[in-house]
């Protein structure tokens, strides 16, 4: 399923062909999204946010166009008139003078206003977007300190969306191995200096994912991996999806688990 860095860098290419520009024509392939058409069209699109795997197209008359549901949704951009060679179900298309953003499969889309967006049961219950530039390592020290989190174990913590929003499961064994600890562990359990740690490597693990489009291993290291032939999905992960094989800090058989129904890679010597 897509993560934060992926809703981020899918959100980035609707930007590139709505942001500044009036919206000529809209279409909605849900019929409970017909009515707000009108309101929609000749308005201008001013933002496309992100909130963990929600994306918010923000128009400048107050309205959001809210979408969720990435595991199936699929953001296509392009030149008018083209369209996507595709099975899927169109859900919303908004089209300027140029460009068309069209938005298939997915069924969790809302038009919000202001109101709605500021009580919307989703974005109240969700933490921080992950990839918000505003976002500290403090901030997650103080999240992982805090009475509401700090006595759950750190592998069911790293996917609830209400810590932080935007982590899914590769990012989650990435971020614990790179801070070389137990997910097991609950984060009372731990020395600060350990904690700190853990900070800086979520925030710069997503970080790094959202750069490189999804390598979290960092460059130098990816770039020496694809150099001696390895694939893709060997170079770009420390440990995730890398099960029997040898970790790269220290040579010992990597490890799959179950945790919160979902599969979590580990090295069981240097973690």
């Amino acid at each position: 399923m897509p993560e934060g860095p992926e809703i981020r860098l899918a959100a980035d290419k609707v930007a590139r062909v709505l942001v500044g520009n009036p919206v000529v024509e809209v279409e909605f392939g849900l019929p409970s999204l017909t009515r707000h058409k009108k309101r929609l069209t000749g308005a201008t699109v001013i933002a496309v946010d992100t909130r963990g795997k929600a994306m918010l197209t923000r128009f400048d008359n107050g309205l959001t166009l809210y979408s969720h549901n990435q595991l199936y949704g699929k953001w296509f951009t392009m030149r008018r008139p083209r369209r996507p060679k595709t099975g899927r179900q169109l859900r919303v298309g908004l089209h300027t003078d140029t460009h068309s953003a069209l938005l298939y499969s997915a069924s969790d889309i809302e038009v919000l206003t202001a109101g709605g967006l500021a009580k919307h049961p989703f974005l109240n219950r969700v933490g921080p977007d992950i990839l918000d530039a505003n976002l500290t390592a403090d901030a997650i020290l103080e999240r992982l300190t805090s009475t509401r989190f700090h006595n759950r174990a750190l592998g069911a913590l790293y996917l609830d969306q209400a810590f932080l929003a935007g982590i899914g499961n590769y990012l989650r064994s990435e971020i614990l191995w790179a801070a070389g600890v137990d997910p097991g562990l609950r984060p009372s359990q731990l020395e600060i200096a350990v904690l700190r740690a853990i900070a800086r490597e979520t925030l710069a693990i997503s970080r790094r994912s959202y750069r490189t489009r999804g390598v979290t291993a960092p460059p130098k290291q990816a770039k020496e991996r694809k150099a001696l032939g390895m694939s893709y999905g060997q170079y770009r992960f420390q440990v995730f999806g890398r099960e029997g094989l040898d970790c790269y800090a220290c040579g010992t058989p990597i490890q799959r688990k179950t945790m919160g129904s979902r599969n979590l890679f580990v090295c069981p010597d240097c973690q």
